[in-house]
């Protein structure tokens, strides 16, 4: 296949510079392949010079980037549209190539917070000044798409800009701040803090929404604003521009909380782990609140965490009832047929409901991926009381239909065997995998009849 022509080239450089950059990251991994002077080889090349491209543009406008999102109109986190990025690349590419061209020279021995940012900072202090003479049609662009997103969008992007070389310096930074508290860390965000509000005095919250921009966890941010405020309390944060991050949280927490109490029970495993991770999610963000805030149990944010908690309790302890529902349809048992059994025997003359089996393994599962957040979520003595019952209804049960089996009553040992399946299965879950693969073998012992039995009998046993 021949290479592109120059017009259909620069349709296809078109299309992959307006791309986001995951799009371009993906056609660079597809196209690596590509080679010679075929088609896919010129586009290949295209690819990766946007590729370097943007990651020198997003080297320069780092303290932006994570900002740059969506429409920029979210009225909780501090953003803007994710079009400004992109503009203010170009507009510095046409306004000073040579500038760009020395950041570029400087990227190949960038180390974060061991090398100057200087060619990096000279570049976004360019950036401010042409939007502040209006005079280059990009820079204009994105005045105007900014005040469209948001009031004053386009003053507030300028105030981040200014911003951005404290914010560049100290971004590397943030994994040991919000790992480690006290010491060299709270003295380095102090530090950090004195240079943003040198910059002009209503800098402080918008350095800490620039941070939190950077985190992979927003909520973080909190243990930043702790260490230099000193644990402030919610009164003084919610009157100023960091309320936002409280009103953020309760937000993401509410969200979360409807997730878990609609999760799909027949959604399977995945479904399950996804709302204990929204369980994760609600402890911790609450934790963050209740260590780094000083709040008041009877009202504000201190009384909806309370709300929020409780709701969490009986939301999960509300699957938990559901899975002990399915779990007795599961597993369906009649009249008992030995003395042995305190529970009803078995009934083995239909085959398991599959459907039923698989919601009650979706939602032990669910049970079983939120041991980490029970205790704080106050929902870990239910969850102790739900796997401990199950445990011995699954002790039973195995026992009932063994003896079934062994005595010729089971009704169809077919049956028999694929309910014996399923108890293994729900012991991985309830208990683990020792426990699912002792039914298992005791199943394949009474299957194997008489003959060998006992052999099969010591096996299990051991």
């Amino acid at each position: 296949m021949a290479a592109l022509s120059e017009r259909k080239l620069e349709i296809v450089r078109t299309l992959v510079e307006t791309a986001p950059d995951r799009v371009v990251e993906g056609l660079q991994q597809a196209l690596a392949e590509a080679s010679g002077d075929t088609a896919l080889a010129s586009v290949r090349r295209l690819v990766e010079t946007e590729a370097r491209d943007r990651h020198l543009r997003n080297i320069v406008l780092l303290p932006l980037g994570p900002m740059c999102v969506g429409d920029g109109r979210d009225p909780l986190r501090l953003t803007f549209p994710a079009r400004v990025m992109g503009l203010i690349w170009r507009g510095l590419k046409a306004q000073a190539p040579a500038i760009v061209h020395n950041a570029e020279l400087a990227l190949y021995d960038y180390r974060p917070g061991e090398t100057s940012t200087e060619h990096f900072d000279r570049l976004v202090r360019l950036a401010a000044r042409c939007m502040r003479a209006g005079e280059v049609r990009e820079f204009r662009t994105v005045s105007e798409i900014c005040d469209e997103a948001r009031p004053d969008g386009a003053a507030t992007l300028l105030a981040c800009l200014d911003l951005a070389p404290v914010v560049r310096g100290v971004a590397h930074k943030l994994p040991e701040w919000t790992s480690q508290q006290g010491g060299d860390a709270n003295i380095g965000a102090r530090l950090a803090y004195k240079d943003a509000v040198a910059v002009s005095d209503d800098a402080g919250p918008r350095f800490f929404q620039m941070l939190a921009a950077q985190l992979q966890q927003h909520w973080m941010i909190l243990r930043i604003i702790s260490a230099v405020m000193e644990k402030p309390t919610e009164r003084y944060l919610a009157e100023t521009e960091l309320g936002m991050f409280g009103q953020c949280i309760l937000r993401d927490i509410e969200e979360a909380l409807k997730g878990i109490a609609g999760f799909d029970v027949d959604g399977g495993a995945t479904a399950a782990i996804e709302a204990a991770r929204l369980v994760d999610h609600v402890t911790m963000e609450a934790n963050e609140m209740e260590t780094y805030i000083s709040l008041s149990r009877d009202h504000g944010w201190g009384a909806a965490l309370v709300k929020h908690r409780k709701m969490l309790a009986s939301t999960v302890e509300g699957r938990f009832r559901e899975a002990e529902k399915y779990f007795e349809q599961a597993l369906p048992c009649g009249r008992s047929k030995t003395k042995r059994s305190a529970r009803s025997a078995a009934k083995l003359g239909e085959a398991p409901d599959r459907a039923v089996v698989s919601r009650c393994e979706t939602l032990l599962t669910f049970a079983g991926e939120v041991r980490f957040s029970s205790n704080y979520g106050g929902f870990a003595a239910a969850r102790s009381a739900l796997l401990e019952a199950l445990g011995d209804e699954l002790d039973l049960y195995v026992e009932e239909v063994l003896h079934l089996l062994k005595s010729g009553e089971a009704d169809n040992e077919s049956h028999a065997q694929a309910y014996l399946a399923v108890a293994a299965d729900f012991s991985r879950l309830v208990r683990d995998d020792k426990a699912a693969d002792l039914v298992r073998r005791r199943a394949a012992a009474a299957a194997a009849g008489p003959a060998v039995d006992p052999v099969l009998r010591l096996i299990a046993q051991s």
